[in-house]
């Protein structure tokens, strides 16, 4: 699944679109994703895969598209724990540690 995804994301590239993807590194607990899962985001707002089957998504959307702008690399926590988890939806009891990076 995630070669699909990078395929996806190439082609939008190939097409002049800036992308970025994002991919989880690291999990703890009850994740929704595995490590490895990866989404990515189009300039134009087109979206592939997840990284949390919708909890965190839009956060991660956000990031993305700040990464496009400027080109520098995030790396994201989201857990239980952290106030900004519970504002995106992620109340799974888990966390997770998301890269996001622009597609060369």
């Amino acid at each position: 699944m995630s070669e699909d995804i990078l395929a996806t994301a190439s082609t939008w590239r190939d097409a002049g679109e800036a992308v970025a993807i994002a991919t989880v590194v690291e999990t703890w607990g009850s994740s929704p994703r595995p490590a490895g899962s990866r989404f990515a985001v189009s300039s134009s707002g087109r979206m592939a895969g997840s990284v949390s089957g919708g909890c965190i998504e839009g956060a991660v959307a956000e990031a993305a598209a700040a990464t496009m702008r400027d080109g520098a690399p995030q790396l994201l926590d989201f857990g239980i724990s952290d106030e900004t988890a519970w504002e995106v939806g992620l109340a799974c009891g888990g966390k997770l540690k998301v890269f996001v990076e622009r597609l060369g």
